[in-house]
Formats: C-alpha cells, structure tokens, sequence
C-alpha cells in the first residue's frame, strides 16, 4: 500500500477532532475504523421498541453486543464493567452528550492537594480549545456559572422541564450550588443539523441529529478537507522499523485479509481500554513488552468514575421521561476539595431524566415496588413519569494497581488478546461515593421525594475510561509528554482519554476533544521533523 503522512487509529471522539485539525496541512492522513458508519434511519428512537434494542445490539456493553465491530472485555476483576460502542463516531453514538470541562482546579491536583500529579498542561492552555470543539460540536448551556471560568458563544440551555424546576428548588432550599447542564445538543439548527425534539432515548442514537455525534460533526469536514477514513479495519499492532519508529500498522480488514498500511507518523485513539490494548498487542525486539513501555506504565492507572445513583419518587407527575436523558441540571456544590468531609477531591451530582417504561417496571419489579398480577398498572403509574434520577459522579485517583493487560486466554474473533481490567476502588473513592449518595437523598428530601434510593458503584456505566497511557515530563513515570508525543517512539502520538492524568470528576468528552486539538496543533508546528525518517 502506499504510505500515509498520518495515519490515525479510532474515528470517535479524539480521532475525529484530530483527524479535521490536520486537514488543513496538506498532509496525507487516513484513519483506520473497526466499526461501520451508522445509519440514523436505524437507530433505537426511529420506533417503539428502543428500550428492548439497548438491550441488544444497542447495549453499552461490547460483552452483550457482541456485534462484528465489538472485542470482548474481560471486565470480572471490576465492579464496573466497561461500556463503549465501536463504529464512526465511536462512543458519541451512544452518549448522552453531557459536556461539562474539567475545572482549572483538575489540572494542578499536586499542587493544591498534594495527592496524584499535576498535568504538563493547564486549563488555561486548553480554554481556546475548549471554545473550538464547542463551536465544532454545538454546546448549550448557559453562560455566569461561578463554578468555570467564562464560557461563552453557549446556544440555550436543554429546557429542564418540571424535572428539572423540581430539583433546582430542592437544591435552592440547601444552598447548594446549582446550574443548567453543558449539553452537547442542538437547541436551535445549528451548522445543517435540526434542533432537538425531545425524543428522549438519545443514549441509543440521535436519529434527529441533534446530538453532537462526531459523525455529523467533525466527520463530514474532515471528509471535505481530503483526510480519508476505512471501515470494517482492526488493526492488530503497530509496527516500528530499524531505527524505533512506528512505521505503520498491520489490521485485517472487512474481508478477513491481513493487510499492512505504512505510515510516517501514527497517531492512536483508541479510547482508555482499546489503546493500551493495542500497544500491548505490539511488541517487538526494540518493545519486548509492548511499544512505547519501556517505562511498565502502559495500562496502568484506570480510571473509570465510580457512578453513584440516587433516585427520587414524587407524589406528583413531572414527565421525567421526556427531554435528553442525561442533560438537565447539576450541581457541583462539593466538586473541590474540603478535607472536613474526609476525602480529597469531590464529585459532581447530574440530574438525569427519569426512565422510560420498560425500564420504570423491570426495576420497580426488582425493587418489589411494583408487583405482578393485582395492583401492577396502579403501582406502576405512581411511578412512570414521577422519578428523578441522579448520577453521582466520583472522581477517582490514579492507582498504579487498576490495569489493562491482555487476557491469556480470551480472544477476539481474529485472534488478538482481548484486554483485561482489574479495578478496585481506593478508600478515597468509597467515602467520596458514600458522601455523594448521602447528599443526593438529601436533596431528593429537599425536593419532595417521597420516598428514594441510593446505592453504587453502578455495573454498567464503565463509559469513562481514563489514565492509561498518562501524559507527564518524566519518561519514567508516564507514556507520553505534554504533546502527547511517546517518549519512547519520536513519531507515535496518543490523543485519547488514556493521556489524562487526573479523572476530574465530570464526564470527560469535552476535556479529550480539547486535549486532542491541543494535541493535532502541537504536530502540525513540528510536522516537518516529524515527519523525516532520521
């Protein structure tokens, strides 16, 4: 095959956005997929049995999928199982477009608490990249939240329904801290795509287009500037040359064919898992223990939010069901550090919308809150439509002991080791989630619940996957620097969550696609080095 100038593996979030900063050099870039190109026409919301589809081939697990596109996870060692979806697009298929930043404060953790490392970056280096991937993807929200520095150039916030009025008054009664949600979702047309019409099941696919999927976001431009994309490509490992270079990729492609595609620069965006899989997956004589790992770090330090949930039933009706499932209101009133509730760090609460009714019976079933035969239509209505749900969203630390590895035994269906995570959650993280889960049901309380429940971690929700090829100064004690550049392989670069030092505690799209703008621009200023073999 004919070499590249840049080939980038993934086409989600972080290869999306680097993929279109690129396009603009001149540069001959591809980016190699495992997934397909989605067809809105088909998603879940297009009909009336969306909520039994996220039960199959649209589930957040790979493990359930199963589907061509998918690799299996070995996700036993963990109370969290990992959630992610593998096509063009990648997991902003099936996210639910929440979009927070990480705060100024996630960044220099060292330094104001003295626990993990600071970033090589600060906030205040990513803020235009922050307003950039907001102009790309469309954010509403609204601007004055004292808990960021200025955010601006917002379209309106996603209405917040009674829900939302709701819980803002039981967060008034507390003093709490309390804003509209940054929400990744059109709320007028905005760049070709129509606004939101609160269809609802938006973690299954946004048929309307609303929701800022990299499909129809950066996707499209990039295609325009000339970067070319191939699908159906699993790529086995990377291959370095003589001197220690990456020198392209070896995948199979939708036939079954084993092919090689040479590359003069790679770059990797394979999420948390997927990525230290791959690096794991290529070793060589130079890297006996996979590329770029002469320090042991690869795969080290996952992060995965340990979520909390808290749910809310209220007297009255609040059509909880309708609006976008994860975007209404949140509050970070114990986001930073206060050792007085003894842990560092802090969490954010989410208001989610309340279920939808397959989702609304088979838990409260579980519950034994609804029961079969006599009473099972009365009971089921005081609750659809009249719950408020809550994610707590725990940041953790990094830990040297939660892993991606290659599982011995387990496999793909080409025969590349799947990965395999072992995770455990730090004392920290456990006094942190047993505050959030105290202090949701308290503001349910506020609220007008009458009754609640509250438990975590939640299994499957393993969606922020984080710190597993960390960026840092020192070679020794991380995988890629301030640049996202490998310390070990001069022209292999890393844009995804696995750079992230620290989890913040917000979910962290917005942050990566930052970071990898960040990234793309750092290579674009040494694109001429880089790019010649030595």
């Amino acid at each position: 095959m004919e070499i590249v100038d840049v080939l980038i593996v993934g086409a989600g979030a972080s290869g999306a956005a680097a993929a279109w900063r690129l396009s603009d050099t001149g540069l001959r870039i591809l980016c190699l997929e495992q997934g397909g190109h989605m067809d809105p026409a088909g998603y879940p919301s297009t009909g009336r049995n969306w909520e039994a589809l996220r039960q199959g081939r649209f589930n957040v697990s790979p493990n359930v999928r199963k589907l061509d596109s998918d690799y299996p996870i070995n996700d036993a060692d963990s109370p969290i199982a990992i959630a992610n979806f593998n096509a063009v697009g990648g997991s902003t298929i099936l996210y639910s477009a929440h979009f927070p930043r990480f705060h100024p404060s996630d960044f220099k953790v060292r330094t104001l608490d003295g626990i993990a490392d600071d970033w090589p970056i600060d906030y205040r280096t990513l803020e235009p990249y922050f307003a950039l991937n907001d102009r790309m993807m469309g954010v509403a929200g609204l601007g004055g939240d004292p808990a960021y520095p200025p955010i601006d150039n917002l379209m309106p916030p996603v209405p917040m329904g009674l829900l939302g009025e709701t819980m803002g008054k039981g967060f008034n009664a507390l003093g709490w801290h309390w804003w509209p949600s940054y929400s990744a979702i059109a709320t007028r047309n905005y760049q070709g795509r129509a606004a939101c019409i609160n269809l609802g099941p938006c973690n299954t696919g946004c048929a309307q287009g609303a929701k800022a999927s990299v499909d129809v976001t950066y996707w499209p431009v990039a295609l325009r500037n000339g970067v070319q994309l191939k699908t159906h490509c699993r790529v086995r490992e990377i291959t370095v040359d003589a001197n220690g270079r990456a020198s392209g990729a070896i995948y199979y492609d939708a036939d079954g064919n084993e092919c090689f595609q040479p590359a003069r620069l790679v770059i990797l965006a394979c999420s948390g898992v997927g990525t230290p899989r791959l690096l794991l997956n290529s070793r060589s004589a130079q890297f006996p223990d996979g590329l770029a790992n002469r320090s042991g770090m690869v795969g080290r330090n996952l992060m995965l939010h340990p979520l909390g949930y808290v749910e809310g039933t209220f007297e009255q009706p609040l059509d909880g069901n309708l609006g976008p499932q994860g975007c209404c209101i949140q509050s970070q009133e114990f986001y930073e550090t206060d050792t007085a509730r003894g842990f560092v760090r802090g969490y954010t609460l989410q208001i989610l919308r309340g279920a939808g009714p397959i989702e609304t019976a088979l838990s409260g079933i579980a519950r034994r809150e609804i029961p079969w035969g006599e009473g099972h239509h009365a009971a089921f209505d005081q609750r659809f439509g009249h719950t408020i749900g809550m994610g707590v969203i725990v940041e953790d630390l990094p830990e040297a002991h939660n892993t991606v590895t290659l599982d011995p035994e387990l496999k793909d269906a080409h025969g590349i080791p799947a990965a395999k995570i072992s995770y455990k959650l730090s004392e920290n993280s456990r006094k942190m989630l047993a505050h959030g889960l105290e202090k949701g049901k308290e503001a349910m309380a506020a609220a007008g619940a009458v009754r609640s429940a509250a438990f975590g971690p939640v299994r499957n929700t393993g969606w922020h996957l984080m710190g597993t090829t960390r960026m840092g100064t020192d070679p020794a004690t991380s995988v890629v620097n301030g640049s996202g550049q490998s310390h070990d392989v001069p022209n292999l670069f890393v844009v995804d969550s696995s750079v992230f030092v620290t989890s913040g505690g917000v979910n962290p799209v917005s942050t990566m696609q930052a970071v990898a703008l960040y990234i793309a621009d750092r290579i674009k200023a040494q694109r001429h080095t880089l790019l010649e073999a030595p």
